[in-house]
């Protein structure tokens, strides 16, 4: 018989107490009305868990000038690139990004910083063997086993293959491992909307969830931000709809 470790929720390095995260207000790590865990505008490392809804007149005006600073840019070629061009997959030794080199895949770090009522492999303290997941996207409530791998994917919020047309083909290679990698710009999410999603950009595609859309779109911004990485211009003015503006 193959015995499990049971947690409920995550603590401490791998992201904030559910129960905290789901009683404060939207701006930081409220939810209610779309959305799990911490809102974006509170969580701009992207260490807490989920992506609650932005619901404030006053944070939604926060959400618009946070984007107003991103620029734009036309996307261009998808020519060269390759998933290995940003690292193996999930590599726990992308320095310069939360929770690299701390012993645990960069995957099972997302499913213990988002998961809930966790169970670990046996004799491990790293691998997920099952989880509860409210999926910010879709607002599904996931029971999910490694046994159904695929219910639940990780979405990268910025995909790699849209920053390769954006500019990350003449990054270094450990600038794009960093993207790759970073929990900032790295959700756990139903499968369904991730495979819908594909390389798109917010003009193209959006979160299921309405009420999550302006989240979305303050997430995808603090990533672009943070790798000083253009939107086009399409994709920047759906964001700042999303926002009110």
């Amino acid at each position: 018989m193959v015995s499990v470790v049971v947690l409920t929720g995550c603590t401490g390095e791998l992201g904030a107490d559910p129960e905290a995260s789901a009683s404060a207000s939207s701006g930081g790590s409220g939810s209610g009305g779309g959305g799990y865990g911490a809102g974006p505008l509170g969580n701009p490392d992207g260490t807490k868990p989920g992506l609650a809804a932005i619901s404030s007149e006053a944070d939604r005006k926060s959400a618009r000038q946070l984007i107003a600073q991103v620029r734009t840019a036309g996307r261009g070629p998808k020519t060269g690139y390759d998933r290995d061009e940003f690292g193996y997959a999930w590599m726990d030794t992308a320095d310069g990004v939360p929770l690299a080199r701390n012993g645990c895949d960069t995957r099972n770090d997302l499913l213990q910083r988002d998961g809930q009522e966790l169970r670990f492999r046996s004799g491990s303290d790293c691998v997920v063997a099952s989880m509860t997941l409210h999926d910010p996207y879709t607002g599904k409530t996931i029971e999910w086993s490694k046994q159904r791998a695929s219910e639940v994917q990780i979405d990268h919020v910025v995909p790699l293959s849209y920053s390769w047309q954006l500019g990350s083909a003449r990054w270094s290679e450990k600038k794009r491992r960093q993207l790759a990698n970073d929990v900032l710009n790295l959700l756990p999410v139903e499968g369904r909307a991730n495979s819908a999603k594909r390389d798109s950009g917010p003009a193209s595609w959006l979160p299921p969830d309405k009420a999550i859309r302006c989240s979305y779109a303050v997430r995808f911004g603090q990533v672009a931000l943070k790798y000083e990485m253009p939107v086009t211009t399409a994709d920047k003015r759906a964001m700042l709809e999303q926002c009110g503006g």
